[in-house]
């Protein structure tokens, strides 16, 4: 709603708020965002959303840790626990809020050891402007010593029919641990939703992944159809089977889904009530198998997955 999907217009700010608030009244609780995201915009649409509603009706989850540039550039990384307080204090303003539920490291900062990041935020916790912990892309050996400094509720990680890097010892790790999974790129950055038709404008980053990018982006509209296809059986959208595919790998699974109207909240929000039976589901998995995406998700130069020095 922020920056990441082309400058955001007026009208935007309008329904972003609507669908917050659209999701709030329809039992969706958990709001994930960064304080990095908009430089700081998005933390107070969800402000400006939460106005004048209880508190507790919001899971905030908010990333930390990414420095940007005034021109929206990326500048590193900063999970020093000096840096840490700077972050919350901030975030906190933004958002309007006293604590802010889940609070995680955005990446791991190779420079910072993960105990102390962890360390940092722990005693945010007992001075109570924070409520959990949770990680962002990091491997099972970081969660295991993050694990032994704090407990940690969620791991926030990219899963989905065409991603499933999760799966093996990171996965294993986390129900060791009893460490949930809030799973973010469902839908593979709109390939899967069934609604992209041209290439993205110059102003969203996803002009800059090879997936977007020329005969890679025809091969992918395809691949959407063939998904398209195979939902229509159970009478489901490509999103909605995208979803609900996702919920049907755990009970610790937790969809992140980025709708930034109502009508797409309203459509992710019925993949719950949909019941695709193990054929169904193994279907889609054959329909969008693991790497059937053509080309990278991302440029070889950014980083995915921080594991720990």
């Amino acid at each position: 709603m922020s920056d990441s999907y082309g400058a955001p217009r007026s009208e935007d700010r309008a329904e972003g708020i609507a669908t917050i608030q659209a999701a709030l009244d329809a039992g969706i609780n958990l709001l994930d965002t960064g304080d990095f995201y908009g430089l700081g915009h998005n933390e107070m649409l969800i402000g400006e959303a939460l106005k004048g509603r209880r508190r507790d009706q919001a899971i905030l989850s908010v990333k930390f840790g990414v420095l940007r540039d005034p021109g929206g550039g990326l500048n590193g990384l900063d999970n020093r626990p000096v840096a840490i307080r700077n972050f919350i204090g901030y975030s906190l303003k933004r958002l309007g809020v006293d604590y802010i539920d889940i609070y995680r490291p955005a990446r791991l900062d190779p420079a910072v050891p993960i105990e102390d990041t962890i360390g940092a935020i722990a005693d945010l916790i007992k001075a109570g402007y924070v409520r959990h912990i949770g990680l962002s892309e990091v491997d099972a050996d970081t969660i295991r010593r993050a694990a032994a400094a704090h407990p940690i509720v969620d791991l926030q990680i990219g899963y989905s029919l065409l991603e499933r890097r999760l799966e093996g010892e990171t996965l294993s790790a986390c129900r060791q641990l009893g460490v949930a999974i809030t799973a973010y790129g469902v839908l593979a950055r709109g390939l899967l939703g069934g609604h992209l038709q041209a290439l993205p404008s110059a102003d969203d980053y996803r002009h800059f992944s090879p997936q977007f990018q020329g005969e890679n982006f025809r091969a992918n509209l395809e691949l959407a159809e063939r998904l398209r296809t195979a939902a229509e059986r159970w009478g489901a959208t490509p999103a909605q089977a995208a979803i609900a595919w996702v919920i049907s790998r755990g009970d610790d699974m937790v969809p992140l889904v980025g709708a930034r109207s109502r009508v797409r909240l309203n459509e992710a929000i019925a993949a719950l009530d949909l019941a695709p039976s193990d054929a169904d589901l193994q279907r889609l998995a054959m329909v969008a198998p693991e790497h059937a995406a053509a080309g990278l998700a991302f440029p070889p130069d950014q980083k995915r997955v921080g594991k720990a020095e």
